[in-house]
């Protein structure tokens, strides 16, 4: 199943509480359960005014969806086509 790295656009998102952060989360928890097992949320990365999040889904219009759903924007979204680590320096 593909694996998607989403650019979220979220002004001050690195300003957000734990408690707010918590309630986003919950919020899209909430909409993946109702769209099914064929799309999963892995992890997410915030910083100052983004959250980068890693979705694996069967395809982007998928992740579409999810952000339409949500009512939370996804500005840019890339399929990956490899992952590296300092491991594959080996």
């Amino acid at each position: 199943m593909p694996k998607y790295v989403i650019e979220r656009d979220i002004p001050g998102a690195g300003q957000l509480t734990a408690e707010q952060l918590k309630g986003v989360s919950q919020s899209s928890c909430d909409v993946l359960r109702n769209m099914g097992p064929e799309i999963q949320w892995v992890q997410s990365y915030v910083t100052g005014d983004k959250i980068y999040c890693v979705y694996i889904a069967p395809n982007e219009e998928m992740i579409r969806e999810h952000a339409r759903k949500g009512g939370f924007p996804a500005n840019t979204i890339n399929q990956v086509t490899a992952i590296i680590d300092p491991a594959t320096a080996e």
